[in-house]
């Protein structure tokens, strides 16, 4: 898949760090980077995970050593969406290695176009190159770049968290994506009229779409909550999280059901407005958006993750 545009994730990034700088960056970061953050001028990246730090987010070990006026900066990130496209990258990384791991953490601001930083792409299963390696070799990232206090970092990252995993719920998106499953199957003829009139079909699309409406009204319930201002993480974000990314991936599910073989040749582009490519040998999407959004229950905190902060946080289990 090509990216024709400004790609929304760096949209999403910018929409998940900002309120950290807000709510814990100093005048002079907030001064800085909010306002351009907000005009889009600066595109950002997510530093969190490592080859072996991943759900246990924590076990990090990409360093940053205070060298009077700067840290240097030495590690490695991966999985880092669109980093290929970011101007800057909001990092975890290790200050404290001889504290509880959760304990030695600080949270750091770092120019993309630093000398020692180098971005790798990583291809993934539909064929697009959308998440990277990113490599960090003695990059000088300077003390103001801090945000917050040295070693609080954990705090911050659960704060962000709990901002994206409301965000990767992306209850607007599956809906649209839905009506589109819902035209697509009007149009499909079968013997009892349309794929609508199928029982079984149309029992698993009630089904999406009822979940779909209950995870909406809970969205904005907490969403309600928010908007008051917390510093703290809110664990109801993690049901959003684990109901909206299933949905997401049974939607697209639903869409190859719909489309059958000609799912081969399906293209979600300005280019095909009725979703059918006239080429030879049609550029593809539906079933890559299949197999794309398998990803979407393990980043942002697995599924499994996901439970064991409703158990703990919610259930009290």
């Amino acid at each position: 898949m090509q990216l024709a545009s400004v790609p929304t994730p760096l949209a999403f990034n910018a929409s998940m760090v900002g309120p950290v700088i807000a709510t814990f960056g100093s005048q002079e970061i907030k001064e800085r980077f909010l306002p351009a953050t907000a005009n889009c001028d600066i595109f950002w990246s997510q530093g969190f995970s490592e080859p072996n730090a991943g759900s246990d987010l924590a076990s990090l070990k990409t360093s940053a050593v205070k060298q009077g006026d700067k840290y240097i900066v030495n590690g490695q990130k991966t999985w880092t969406t669109l980093g290929q496209y970011g101007d800057w990258i909001f990092m975890l990384v290790r200050t404290d290695p001889n504290v509880k791991k959760q304990a030695g953490i600080s949270f750091l601001l770092i120019d993309m176009k630093s000398p020692g930083v180098t971005v790798r792409p990583i291809q993934l299963i539909d064929g697009g190159h959308e998440v990277n390696e990113v490599f960090f070799d003695n990059v000088e990232v300077p003390v103001e770049n801090l945000v917050g206090e040295e070693n609080k970092g954990w705090t911050y990252a659960k704060f962000l968290l709990g901002n994206e995993r409301t965000g990767i719920a992306r209850i607007g998106g599956s809906k649209v994506a839905l009506a589109r499953v819902k035209a697509y199957a009007a149009n499909t003829r079968t013997a009892r009229g349309t794929l609508l009139d199928e029982p079984a079909f149309a029992a698993k699309l009630t089904r999406v779409e009822a979940q779909l409406t209950a995870l909406e009204f809970t969205q904005l319930r907490i969403l309600s909550t928010q908007a008051a201002g917390s510093d703290k993480p809110d664990p109801r974000s993690s049901v959003l999280k684990l109901r909206g990314s299933q949905l997401q991936q049974d939607i697209t599910e639903l869409m190859v059901d719909v489309l059958g073989p000609e799912g081969l040749d399906f293209v979600d582009s300005r280019e095909t407005p009725d979703g059918f490519s006239t080429l030879p040998n049609g550029a593809v999407d539906a079933l890559p958006a299949y197999f794309n959004y398998r990803k979407v229950t393990i980043y942002g905190g697995s599924s499994e993750v996901q439970r064991s902060i409703i158990s703990k946080a919610l259930l009290g289990l």
